[in-house]
């Protein structure tokens, strides 16, 4: 079980890294913002609830819930916020009040970018869940989930030191629909959807 959980931790940051740029600039974006935390922690639970779902489906056969020819196209998801994002920006400008109720944080925002970023996760997750035995897809779950505050945690520390907080507030309007827009074009073209 505590090789299985090793294992486990590994695959984890190797899949998830990537996501603490994410959270950190969920959480620029929603600073001063009371709930912040708790509703990226909830979304980023729902979220790799989801990813974690849809492996094991995959993984024990009910493939026809979720065909592995789907998974790039959720790369619209972040596509979709992310150009959604830019609008508010470019619609509101300079307009502080505008500004900000464009940037409430949403758990399910969260949980939805999340999911969509975690095609590859399931794309991993799979053969490794399909090479293990019950006891130790069951230790991978469970180290998974105890993970994902501990992403959250570290996505939160980047977010508030302070030369990265400030660069983070200065340029959040610009760099959050930009990664979101990013993270949905890769997704999108890595996973081979519309034929890219």
């Amino acid at each position: 079980m505590v090789p299985s959980a090793l294992q486990a931790i590994g695959l984890f940051l190797v899949t998830n890294i990537d996501d603490i740029i994410v959270l950190s600039l969920f959480f620029a974006r929603g600073a001063g913002q009371r709930g912040t935390t708790a509703k990226i922690v909830l979304g980023q639970y729902l979220g790799f609830s989801g990813i974690l779902l849809a492996s094991l489906a995959v993984t024990l056969g009910a493939g026809l819930f979720l065909p592995v020819d789907a998974i790039p196209y959720f790369g619209l998801i972040p596509l979709l916020l992310g150009l959604h994002a830019a609008w508010q920006v470019w619609r509101n400008g300079d307009d502080e009040d505008e500004a900000m109720e464009g940037r409430v944080i949403s758990a399910w925002v969260v949980a939805a970018v999340t999911f969509a970023n975690g095609g590859d996760n399931i794309g991993v997750y799979v053969p490794v869940f399909l090479s293990v035995g019950t006891g130790a897809l069951v230790a991978y779950c469970v180290v998974f989930l105890a993970l994902v505050v501990v992403l959250v945690v570290a996505a939160k520390f980047v977010a508030t030191r302070k030369p990265i907080a400030e660069v983070l507030e200065r340029w959040e309007q610009v760099l959050f629909p930009l990664v979101l827009i990013g993270l949905g074009v890769v997704i999108l073209v890595e996973g081979g959807a519309f034929g890219l």
